[in-house]
């Protein structure tokens, strides 16, 4: 098979005897054996075979293959949720008197386990701006800096990092280079192509793409991928065997839902563009994104988030959610529902206005997750709340 929309549909765990068409769920904690030999094999890694759910689950299993078939990547592991994913490839890797670097612009969560979690291990940490040049990412590298982490593009600024660049930079230094591709997705742009040696996702967003089940994965170097494996068998942010069936299952219509989300969200940008309510709209394909050129190399499409500014600040951002009619306000990304959110005035509410000026969240910042709508809809849903 030539293409990866092939491969990835065509990879399925092997079939039983009853012949299905469609995986079955593995609903199971444990896993026997014939025989002794056979147990004391799988216990000393020397089969594949299953042992306890919580190391590997034939679900899991395909989920992480039809994954790794996308993002091009030697390996993975499969996580319980996005942020198991993300921690998971902090902990196994990083060790006391370790360093790591990362762009400031990166989802809640994870700045809160790399500045006040990561520290009590004594693993020490330093950002730069999502905007800085390879000179500055070079500078802030330390003697024992040991992974380089980012987001591309930004959450929720939508700032585009040169992934090529980075891995340029981590490769002379010798850093493991980890990044965030949860927002452009493997449809969007596969940064192990361009470099990197891990990938996260929280499968939670677009994979599974209709707000059912959460997930999280790892995927890139297989060297990597059986430390963090050993990590986590050990430590427990298991995926089940369920979640793993949904989101398996999800894998195979990602790229078209992506077509239809890309697409809704480029229109919804080029439709709002000089409304007289908005000071700016933001999005990695329009020409006026700062770093349109970047985003158009690296890749395939916009992602299906857009950013605008509205006049009036916060409490016009926190106007501007009450008069959607339409669109969804809740805590996720990635539905076949659009999805709206004020992070000023929720998400990043606890940051100073100087810390999130720093990240490019502006007061009347609204991010929008473009769903499978009509898009006509979407967009009168918005006008309408904008004029209100």
């Amino acid at each position: 098979m030539k293409h990866n929309q092939s491969k990835l549909i065509r990879t399925q765990i092997k079939q039983t005897e009853q012949g299905e068409h469609s995986t079955p769920m593995y609903l199971t904690s444990s896993f026997t054996f014939d025989n002794a030999e056979e147990m004391r094999a799988a216990f000393a890694d020397e089969s594949d075979d299953n042992i306890y759910s919580r190391f590997s689950n034939p679900n899991v299993n395909e989920f992480v293959d039809r994954l790794c078939v996308l993002e091009k990547a030697e390996d993975g592991f499969a996580t319980a949720s996005g942020m198991s994913a993300v921690f998971g490839s902090f902990m196994a890797l990083l060790k006391k008197g370790d360093h790591i670097l990362s762009c400031n612009s990166i989802f809640g969560s994870t700045h809160t386990v790399i500045s006040k979690y990561l520290p009590k291990y004594g693993i020490d940490f330093s950002y730069v701006s999502a905007n800085a040049t390879a000179e500055e990412w070079n500078a802030a590298i330390q003697p024992n800096t040991k992974m380089i982490y980012l987001e591309t593009p930004t959450n929720p600024g939508l700032e585009v990092i040169d992934i090529a660049m980075v891995s340029t930079i981590a490769k002379k230094h010798n850093v493991i280079l980890n990044v965030d591709n949860c927002f452009a997705t493997p449809i969007g742009q596969t940064p192990i192509d361009l470099g990197a040696d891990l990938v996260v996702h929280s499968a939670t967003k677009w994979i599974d793409g209709q707000g059912r089940v959460l997930g999280g994965a790892i995927v890139g170097r297989k060297d990597l991928i059986h430390d963090i494996y050993l990590f986590c068998r050990s430590t427990g942010p298991s995926l089940s065997a369920f979640n793993a069936w949904v989101l398996s299952k999800s894998l195979e219509t990602l790229e078209v839902r992506m077509e239809r989300h890309c697409s809704n969200a480029l229109f919804l940008a080029e439709k709002l563009q000089g409304h007289a309510n908005i000071n700016f709209v933001k999005y990695p394909f329009l020409t006026t994104h700062p770093h349109y050129a970047i985003a158009k190399k690296q890749m395939t499409n916009g992602g299906g988030i857009i950013c605008f500014e509205i006049k009036g600040g916060i409490e016009a951002g926190r106007k501007f959610l009450d008069h959607l009619k339409m669109l969804s306000l809740t805590a996720n990304l990635g539905d076949t529902r659009s999805i709206a959110s004020h992070p000023a005035s929720t998400t990043h509410a606890k940051l100073s206005e100087a810390e999130r000026q720093a990240v490019s969240i502006t007061p009347g910042l609204i991010r929008i997750s473009c769903g499978l709508e009509h898009r006509e809809d979407i967009l009168a849903d918005i006008i309408q709340a904008l004029e209100a």
